[in-house]
């Protein structure tokens, strides 16, 4: 059985799509199983069963370097000039497969134990208490800017002992960085990104320099002290670690956060329930994270042929595995288009599945709940100011800002 052809209604760069793209994932869904998407030499997996399965499946992988050189795999070598974009990014555990990937994560996953992680709560809810109540006193802001990109920032900044004089800059390398993760990106988002890995780099170099003789009770001390134990965690490593965790330790949380504050000013109903029974606080972060998902697609190079409902892809194809396609998919969710704060059974995928799903994911959930309950405390009236413009992103879909008042 051929693939599908894809729906003229998927166009990752059609501004209709960008503000909406859920209808045109139940057109793709309505059409089959898998799409072959010729502007981006893709095939797009679109069913909930179908992505959480490809997640888990071996056969595909978030690199194929460990296996392949790039002449093998049918693949051209990303251009020079972007070479320490990758270097960066080719040496986080999220773009590693075992035994690296194994070996970094274990390290890594000692710093978000649920205890570890417990144990930042009382931070985590002061702090945005403190960002609420500053939004508060200026009668309302833009709650991306005032509360949802401080918070976690904040919150992996600590953890890693980079100091708060030092962590202005933490938010744009992060952006300029992620700017690569789009579909077919820019040259100009390509000299960014190079920029912000060069810079980014040399700083945690020199924080490592510093933790090399002034340990501290944080995560770069802990990832130098684990290689001088022997566990062969490389420079390169460390700061490709640490990047990523700031990276991913606050991206889908920022967008989480105003993306569903966003459905809930559009679902007024859904949003006095909230105010009504803050019981609801649990079961509405993953609602919010389901409805309008942060992190829209993720890649997997195929290492060995795999088939899905008949269609055959060959090794050396690119799968993108649909998280907003799959998380409004009506043979997992009932009434997928539906916001219902209240939903018993939430398997949604925002958090990827498999060997990659995300470390953070509980400290993730702890921030959303800690923002969301103080702006339901302090800011009980809060509405839009404005009509909020959506960011030109597939991928990582967020808004550009969320103007409210008090």
């Amino acid at each position: 059985m051929a693939a599908t052809k894809t729906p003229p209604t998927f166009d990752p760069w059609d501004q209709a799509f960008l503000a909406n793209p859920y209808p045109a994932y139940a057109d793709l869904r309505a059409q089959g199983r898998v799409h072959y998407y010729e502007p981006t030499n893709q095939w797009l997996v679109p069913h909930h069963a179908d992505v959480s399965a490809l997640l888990r499946d071996r056969r595909l992988g978030r690199t194929y370097q460990h296996r392949f050189t790039h002449e093998d795999f049918g693949r051209t070598a990303p251009p020079a000039e972007h070479e320490p974009f990758h270097v960066l990014n080719d040496h986080g555990m999220l773009d590693l497969e075992p035994p690296d990937h194994t070996r970094i994560r274990r390290l890594v996953s000692k710093a978000f134990t649920p205890r570890t992680v417990e144990r930042l709560r009382p931070y985590v809810d002061g702090l945005a208490s403190e960002l609420v109540g500053e939004l508060v006193a200026a009668g309302g802001g833009d709650l991306l800017t005032v509360v949802a990109e401080p918070l976690p920032v904040a919150v992996i900044a600590e953890m890693l002992g980079i100091p708060e004089s030092e962590r202005a800059q933490l938010r744009p390398w992060s952006a300029d960085i992620c700017g690569m993760y789009e579909l077919s990106p820019s040259e100009e988002t390509a000299e960014k990104a190079v920029r912000a890995s060069v810079e980014f780099t040399e700083f945690l170099r020199e924080l490592i320099a510093v933790r090399r003789k002034e340990p501290g009770d944080d995560l770069v001390s802990g990832l130098i002290a684990a290689y001088d134990e022997g566990d062969r965690l490389s420079e390169q490593e460390m700061i490709s670690t640490c990047v990523l965790l700031l990276n991913a330790g606050h991206e889908a949380t920022v967008n989480a956060t105003v993306n569903g504050w966003w459905a809930l000013f559009r679902n007024p109903d859904q949003l006095a329930a909230l105010r009504a029974d803050r019981g609801l606080v649990g079961t509405a972060v993953e609602e919010l994270m389901r409805y309008d998902t942060p992190l829209q697609l993720f890649e997997r190079w195929v290492l060995d042929e795999i088939e899905v409902d008949g269609t055959v892809i060959p090794r050396g194809s690119e799968v993108a595995l649909l998280f907003g396609s799959a998380n409004h998919d009506p043979a997992v969710f009932a009434e997928p288009e539906s916001l219902d704060l209240s939903r018993p059974e939430n398997p949604h995928i925002s958090f990827s599945a498999g060997i990659h799903y995300c470390i953070g994911a509980p400290l993730a959930r702890i921030e959303l709940a800690a923002s969301m309950g103080a702006l339901l405390d302090q800011a009980p009236s809060l509405r839009l100011a404005a009509e909020p413009e959506r960011k030109p992103n597939f991928v990582i879909r967020g808004l550009e800002g969320l103007l409210v008042e008090v």
